[in-house]
This record gives structure tokens, sequence and C-alpha cells, in this order.
């Protein structure tokens, strides 16, 4: 077993690798025809999203999501980018505007060096990969207006294969819960938050109104693996889907024994942050949620999610609170994952971009260049 494992370990960087490669082919080949130099023109401002309904998780609530807009600016053209800091994530307003301050573009003339200029943002500090994650979204953008083609195209998806999103119902009392699924009835799947004592209340509830497929999103509240095994079962015979971070991050052993006995996948969020955790997750959990705040962006996301599928591991794309600016860079992953989590921009009142949508319920990409977003 060992042997077969480093084996599949060894053909999923391979395959990975390759995959990159060959963007980065597509890259230089665009470069090649791209006459003239510039600047690089970075600039940010802090905003806040304000949520239609409280937030409600295993551990937390909120009605807000503090968020860094950033604009990436070379010869006229503009990229647009953002950060959006959660609380458990552990950034701020604060830390990205300072992290931000730090990031001298100056010395790159060719936002075609794409590797090199993020190569350098990543290792201006450790973590910060909200803010790291607000210049990869805008220099992609940049530079797929520059090609005048939707990254998608440019990684050679195709956009019809974009799955459905799931909306998220958060954790709140029986009568907000029936007020939040009524108001999803356009979505074909919903994403339950769970980890409370009220967990079973929450499914009873939902199943009162909809029969529709659901997935559940523990949020590390789980402690006990054969508690958590008793709800795999039991909410497997409720229609749910797949079960996201059951248990805390650290309990690497136990989140593997319930896997390997699980009627229903389980999908590692918290504990897949970068490149890095996917080999950590392989066996540990059925696929893994990639998000782009969480990894510092598109780069990283589409290494990620080419690694997972070598591994043969299944993928989500996923979603902080987010305007449609961050919502949009992740769909160009879309058409390559099984499961969307992209209704970041649709829980928010306040959004000011325009970019992918979501039509009966499916993700749905457009054909403007980059990551396809503009100002409203």
């Amino acid at each position: 077993m060992s042997g077969r494992r480093d084996f599949i370990k060894k053909s999923g960087l391979i395959t990975g690798a390759s995959m990159v490669l060959g963007t980065n082919k597509i890259l230089a080949d665009a470069r090649e025809s791209f006459a003239g130099k510039g600047t690089l023109k970075l600039r940010f401002k802090p905003y806040t999203l304000n949520l239609k309904h409280a937030f409600n998780l295993a551990s937390s609530s909120r009605t807000t999501t503090p968020v860094v807009l950033t604009e990436l600016e070379y010869n006229g053209i503009t990229g647009y980018g953002e950060a959006s800091m959660p609380p458990y994530l552990g950034e701020s307003h604060e830390t990205v505007l300072k992290f931000l301050s730090k990031v001298d573009l100056s010395k790159f003339d060719d936002p075609f060096e794409m590797e090199n200029i993020l190569n350098y943002v990543d290792g201006i500090e450790e973590g910060n990969k909200a803010a790291k994650a607000s210049v990869d979204i805008a220099l992609h953008d940049l530079v797929g207006k520059i090609m005048k083609q939707p990254w998608y195209r440019i990684w050679g998806y195709d956009p019809s294969k974009t799955p459905v999103t799931s909306f998220t119902i958060g954790i709140d009392t029986p009568e907000v819960v029936r007020q939040k699924v009524k108001e999803a009835d356009p979505y074909k799947i919903l994403k339950v938050k769970l980890g409370r004592d009220t967990d079973k209340q929450m499914i009873e509830t939902i199943r009162e109104i909809t029969d529709k497929p659901l997935c559940v999103d523990v949020n590390q509240g789980w402690k006990d693996k054969q508690q958590a095994l008793d709800m795999a079962h039991w909410l497997h015979e409720k229609g749910i889907v797949f079960i996201e971070q059951p248990m805390p991050k650290e309990q690497i052993d136990d989140n593997a024994w319930l896997t390997e006995r699980s009627p229903l996948p389980t999908m590692g969020d918290e504990s897949v942050q970068r490149l890095e955790d996917v080999l950590k997750a392989y066996k540990v959990y059925t696929g893994i949620n990639i998000k782009l705040m969480k990894c510092t962006g598109m780069r990283e996301a589409h290494e990620m999610l080419t690694l997972a599928r070598a591994l043969g591991m299944k993928v989500m794309i996923g979603c902080m609170t987010e305007t449609s600016c961050a919502i949009s860079a992740a769909a160009q992953l879309a058409p390559m994952t099984d499961w969307a989590d992209l209704d970041g921009a649709l829980l928010i009142s306040n959004d000011i971009y325009r970019g992918a949508t979501v039509v009966n319920g499916k993700v749905t990409l457009n054909s403007k260049p980059g990551i396809g977003v503009e100002k409203i």
C-alpha cells in the first residue's frame, strides 16, 4: 500500500507540474506577441460587506465582513482584485492594508511575469493569504484583459461544465431557517451549517420544507469520531450529499477513520489551505474545498485543483463572503470541479461588481476577458 501511495503522489505531482507548465507556455506565447513596457500600479482601499442575514457558524456569528478591494493598472488597463477576511482567517483591514503597502511592483515592467511577480508577493511575509490573493486576482484579471480572453478559456476549460452552486443556510432558529430556505428556492442544492447541539433540528426543519439535496459544513464542530460516524449515517438517510470538515483539522487520524467508514464523502476545508496541504489531505478526506482566500489566489488554486484531480480526489470550489469580483475569479475554475459553493456575493446587500452569475442554480460564466467582472 505504501508503495502504491508513493507512486500516486509522484504521479500527481508530475501531472500537476505538466498542467502548470502548459499554462505557462500559453502565457509565454501571448507575451511574445505583446509589445510595449509599462508600470504596474497597485491601488487598494478598505470596504465592508453587509450581510442580508446574520451568518452563524459552529463557533461564531457576524453581520458584516471586512474586505479590501484592489486595482492593478498597466498601460491604461485595470485588473480588479479582492481580499475577504472572515474572522477565523486572522486577517483584518489593518493587516491587509499594512501588507499591501509593502508590495512594490515597480521592479516589474511586464505583467506576463506572473510567476516572478506572485513569488515576490508571496515571499514578502508569511501568512497574509487573503492580502496576497487580492494581488493575484487583480493580476490575473489584468493579464486576461490584455490577452482579451477569460481565464477559463486560457486554462482550456469548457464553461458549459460548471456545476450548480449550493446556497448556504447558517445556524439559526427554526423560524429563520424556514425563511432562508424559502428565499433559496432557485437553488438546486443547499449547504447547511452544523456543529452545535441543534444539528438534527436544523436538518429536520429544512426537510419540513424541501427534499432538495443538502450538503453540510460542520466547521470542525464535531469532536468525537463515533458521534461523527453516527451523524454521518443519520445524515445519509436524510439525503445529504457530503460532509465538510466534520472534526477539528488537528484530529487527522479521527478524520481519516471517519472517511474510511462514512457512507458520505468528507471534504477538507479548514485543514486544506495551500498546495502542500493537498497531499496531506489524501486518504484523510475524500476531497478538498479550495478557496482563493486560503491559498493566495488563482495561481495556487489552479495548482491545487490539478494535483487533487491527479490523486483522484473530489474537488469543491468555495468562497468566503465576497463581492462578485472574487466570486468570478473562483468561478473560472468551476468547470473542473465536482461541486461549487460560490454564493458569497448572493449573501450581501452592497455588491459593487457584476460578473459570473447563478442561473437556475448553475454557476454561469460570461465571455468577458480576465475574471469577467465590471464595476456596477
